[in-house]
């Protein structure tokens, strides 16, 4: 065999090998990171898609809770992870507020991940302490005027989507309110349940079991719509009571690190779709106020559009609160 011929038939040895191990992905677990800690409503999203992912993609799935830094520290490792299809990253609005949010990130939104399609849309729903006097939205407008200065905000820390939700619900009521940031929503939503704090807006995957159970006052959704789930469906939305064009959704979509082969990529989107579609998945997320998505989106290109358009969305809004998290 001659010099030239050897490092051809190695090429093409190496080609068959990777395309044998592309046709058969996967091979092994599949890991989903979720950027916030377990119990939370993202953790909640992510374990109801792992259920309904592991039979159209053949393969067990793992989540891995790597919390801090607002969701940039999981987000990190996905992008920097080998681009296999087995490291996934699975998060929410948080991917496009990161951006203004965090001026040294380690990697670029837009450019280091592959976009599978966004999941699904959760609203936000405004809720108080049990020991709130006021009893409807109306009252508790008037309670938030009457106690200007003294009014403490919880969220899950910067960045995350309580966080969001109070600065856009301060900055169209014209309160500024002490916002008091945790780690997590777990310990912000006991402070609330406590009486140490005063008002919380959170996804409705995190507070319809408390509604239901009458541990906290419910006032407003955040949707354009009223919900339909029980527990919510009694609720205004904000733009019902007044604040015109009020509308806060916080989705959720699906990434693998940039440079992950199409096959794989493929498998993974195909999957996904046949994953939105079952019925299981549907009630789960349902019973939690949450909505699948149906449009376009769910495609990984329009899902990249989506989130530029969101970036420069939210980027308006964290510039004119001037609160940056790093």
């Amino acid at each position: 065999m001659n010099k030239t011929a050897l490092p051809l038939l190695t090429l093409s040895l190496l080609t068959l090998a990777s395309g044998a191990a592309l046709a058969s992905y996967p091979e092994k677990p599949v890991n989903i990171v979720v950027p916030f800690s377990a119990g939370g409503p993202t953790d909640k999203v992510a374990r109801d898609l792992a259920e309904a992912l592991r039979k159209p993609l053949g393969a067990t799935i793992v989540i891995e809770n790597v919390g801090g830094a607002g969701g940039t520290l999981g987000a990190t490792k996905v992008a920097k992870a080998a681009p296999d299809g087995y490291t996934l990253l699975l998060h929410h609005i948080g991917m496009a507020t990161s951006p203004s949010l965090y001026r040294n990130m380690q990697y670029k939104t837009l450019d280091d991940f592959e976009y599978l399609g966004l999941i699904n849309e959760v609203p936000m729903t405004l809720i108080a302490k049990p020991s709130m006097p006021a009893n409807s939205y109306a009252e508790l407008a008037k309670w938030l005027e009457a106690n200007k200065g003294k009014v403490n905000l919880g969220n899950a820390g910067l960045g995350s989507a309580s966080h969001l939700c109070g600065l856009l619900y301060q900055s169209t009521i014209k309160i500024d309110m002490t916002t008091v940031p945790y780690k997590g929503t777990g310990p912000a939503m006991t402070d609330l349940l406590g009486g140490q704090i005063d008002l919380m807006c959170d996804q409705t995957t995190n507070t319809t079991s408390q509604i239901e159970g009458g541990k906290v006052k419910a006032y407003a959704v955040t949707s354009s719509k009223r919900l339909t789930a029980p527990a919510l469906a009694k609720l205004p939305t904000l733009d019902e009571v007044g604040l015109k064009g009020f509308s806060v959704n916080i989705w959720h979509g699906v990434y693998a690190p940039k440079g992950t082969p199409k096959p794989v990529l493929d498998k993974l989107t195909a999957a996904l779709k046949a994953a939105l579609a079952d019925a299981d998945f549907h009630k789960r997320q349902e019973a939690l106020g949450a909505v699948i998505v149906t449009d376009a989106r769910v495609n990984g290109a329009e899902h990249k559009k989506f989130v530029e358009a969101e970036i420069a969305k939210w980027g308006t809004v964290i510039k004119a609160a001037g609160q940056y998290a790093d």
